[in-house]
């Protein structure tokens, strides 16, 4: 009896961590494919927030960005959707006019802010520390 156990724990020991490797790198290669989603995602949904910001607003780019919005419903966290929320209520509130301009940085910052700490879980950056540049295209006399 003493003799299987001792055959039976290295063993048993073995197959426990084998068990447990495989459970901690499949888990690890899901959380790994998640992020890697998400981040192919949220830069479609960011580039698509060039619709709202200077000279790249476009009804085209808002139609667009609206369509990437709901499917972030699928796979954004409660924070990215409360700020894209906040970003929509603040078009509908305009009823097409041109938001008050830090309100809208405000939006759209706090859209970007809350993508990262999905993202990377902290930040230390506000919303302030994201700053949209207006690229003018020389060669057509913008």
């Amino acid at each position: 009896m003493k003799e299987s156990l001792i055959a039976f724990i290295p063993l048993a020991s073995a197959a426990v961590g084998a068990f447990l490797t495989y459970l901690f790198t499949s888990r690890a290669r899901r959380d790994e494919a998640i992020i890697h989603f998400k981040e192919e995602k949220y830069a479609k949904l960011l580039v698509k927030l060039q619709g709202f910001v200077g000279v790249t607003t476009s009804g085209q780019l808002k139609r667009e960005f609206f369509e990437v919005q709901y499917q972030a419903w699928l796979y954004a966290s409660d924070e990215v959707v409360l700020a894209l929320n906040k970003m929509v209520q603040l078009v509908i509130d305009g009823r097409g006019e041109t938001p008050e301009p830090e309100a809208g940085r405000r939006a759209v910052g706090d859209i970007v802010l809350a993508v990262r700490r999905d993202l990377l879980e902290k930040t230390s950056l506000d919303f302030t520390a994201f700053r949209y540049t207006d690229v003018h295209d020389d060669a057509g006399g913008a």
